[in-house]
């Protein structure tokens, strides 16, 4: 049996490249002052040699470990089942892959799981945190704060406490409402009900403002709640029948709500768009373009928004832009960046 040979050491790249072993270890750990000559030429010895940096003597020097926590504050069985998360992950696993970092898939479902995800981002062994689909009570972002980890949040965060360093990224949630509820009521669809999202999260709440932005006077009867599931479109559409069977249009406030929606209005006898039309939001086109027939939606680059996440982290890494007292990035505002949304028309509306 052949012995494995040793592996490559700084000192071996510095001999192969004829520079000193302090520049090898300034271009492995990124550090700035290298001529762009020198540092090609150790690029290239440690390609050449099949270099690895060892990984915790790289953390003791650049206190960087290269990984990067996304929380998702939903239990398993949703965040694997809906694909508006795996598009987030994919953006966000994307941007990390690009600047050689890892991604560490921390997921919530109770509890014990908060804590666990606590004590983790507290024991150093990330240098960020992504964390998105948060409920209004969730107990994440003290968690967050608490460990002092930077921090960039998906979606605007609910809280009410008066701080305002908080960096997030969010799609117009609010306008993307009203453009589809407009667009609804100028096909002269005036009976428009409304399926919402979870209301303790922002995204759905501000969803149901902009319904209500254009549709100011729609009673209660014309609203049912929903939780962004086909099943839970699919009761929220039962009940909105049995209260007001001549309504002729639908709002939900996903496109798995709109799913649910439809195959109820199809069991009912309802045609759409001729008897019911129906518009959903995020174009999920897993989702969408399936539908039968093929949801009209409002349009949301969720993808992006995971890409734009990893990409405020990364910078305000770089930058060591750390805020003092609760772990969020001091990025180019002081809020977040909200991405505009677009309404996609097929077949429903």
């Amino acid at each position: 049996m052949s012995e494995t040979a040793p592996r490559p050491t700084l000192e071996a790249v510095a001999e192969h490249a004829g520079v000193s072993r302090a520049t090898v270890s300034r271009v492995v750990n990124g550090a700035q002052g290298v001529r762009d000559a020198l540092a090609e030429r150790v690029r290239r010895a440690v390609e050449e040699l099949g270099y690895v940096p060892n990984q915790a003597a790289r953390s003791l020097v650049t206190r960087r470990h290269d990984a990067v926590a996304v929380v998702a504050a939903e239990p398993e069985s949703r965040v694997f089942a809906d694909p508006y998360f795996a598009q987030q992950l994919r953006g966000i696993s994307k941007e990390l892959t690009a600047h050689d970092n890892q991604l560490v898939l921390l997921l919530t479902e109770g509890r014990e799981d908060h804590a666990r995800v606590g004590r983790y981002l507290a024991g150093g062994h990330v240098d960020g945190a992504l964390v998105f689909s948060l409920h209004l009570d969730d107990p994440l972002p003290g968690l967050v704060r608490k460990a002092g980890v930077p921090t960039v949040f998906g979606g605007r965060p609910g809280w009410d406490d008066g701080r305002d360093d908080a960096v997030y990224v969010d799609s117009d949630n609010r306008g993307g409402a009203r453009e589809a509820v407009r667009h609804l009521a100028g096909l002269g669809r005036d009976r428009i009900a409304h399926i919402t999202g979870p209301l303790d999260q922002t995204s759905a709440a501000d969803r149901l403002a902009g319904f209500r932005d254009v549709r100011a006077d729609v009673g209660p009867d014309l609203v049912a709640r929903g939780d962004f599931t086909a099943g839970g479109g699919e009761r929220a559409m039962r009940e909105l029948l049995d209260r007001c069977p001549d309504l002729d249009a639908v709002f939900a406030a996903n496109d798995l709500t709109a799913a649910g929606a439809l195959r109820v209005l199809r069991e009912r006898g309802r045609r759409v768009p001729d008897d019911v039309a129906v518009v959903g939001f995020d174009d999920m086109l897993p989702v969408a373009e399936q539908t039968d027939p093929p949801l009209t939606t409002v349009r949301q680059d969720i993808e992006e928004m995971g890409r734009l996440m990893a990409r405020l982290l990364l910078r305000g890494l770089d930058r060591g832009a750390v805020a003092g007292d609760g772990g969020a990035i001091v990025a180019d505002t002081s809020a977040g960046v909200v991405l505009p949304t677009t309404l996609v028309r097929r077949a429903t509306a």
